[in-house]
């Protein structure tokens, strides 16, 4: 059975979703990344509670913040300080963060693709531009969020949103690799659905 793309979203937008299980979704998302504003806020406006106390977000935040800024020591400290086992326990974390940290020389592949940055002007132009992107240092925060949290004994350290955008990925790869036509989420971030191509 072939379906087009506007049936696909036609069906999709019958699917019965309850309020509460999407704000549950929601207040998840927001608690597991550490957004406590946002969590206080929706906590209020969806009259739904936490799944965990927000005051426990207060070192995971610093923690992200020290990160995006660009504060790695401070954050290891930081993170040495609330759960000394974490980076001894985690060397693929600490290699990350090492990384990251421009006052301490990583590995030497890291340093020679840090370094291939300077052939090229611009430096975006580069092969190794990723280290540039702000995307490279949310994706070390959020592993190092997921740490403090496996480490502070939460059952989930990834946002089942997350997950969820996982299992679409996944079934859509599965249906692909079975040659089955469908309508393709092409862009995650948008919601862009695509028609099955005629072949």
């Amino acid at each position: 059975m072939e379906e087009n793309a506007a049936d696909w979203i036609d069906g999709t937008m019958k699917a019965v979703l309850k309020r509460t299980d999407m704000n549950k979704l929601i207040m998840n998302y927001l608690v597991m990344e550490g957004f406590k504003e946002a969590a206080e806020k929706f906590s209020v406006e969806a009259n739904i509670k936490p799944p965990m106390d927000l005051e426990r977000l207060d070192e995971r935040i610093k923690i992200r913040t020290a990160i995006q800024n660009g504060h790695i020591q401070e954050a290891m400290r930081m993170v040495t300080a609330l759960h000394p086992e974490i980076l001894d326990d985690n060397s693929k974390l600490f290699f990350h963060l090492q990384k990251e940290d421009r006052e301490i020389p990583a590995v030497l592949h890291q340093l020679e693709r840090t370094l291939a940055l300077l052939a090229f002007d611009p430096p975006d132009s580069s092969p190794f531009a990723d280290l540039l992107h702000p995307s490279h240092r949310q994706k070390v925060a959020s592993e190092l969020n997921a740490a403090i949290l496996k480490a502070q004994n939460q059952e989930e350290t990834m946002p089942m949103l997350v997950e969820l955008l996982k299992l679409l990925l996944w079934a859509q790869d599965q249906l692909t690799k079975k040659r089955v036509k469908f309508p393709v989420m092409s862009d995650l971030a948008k919601a862009t659905i695509q028609s099955p191509s005629k072949s």
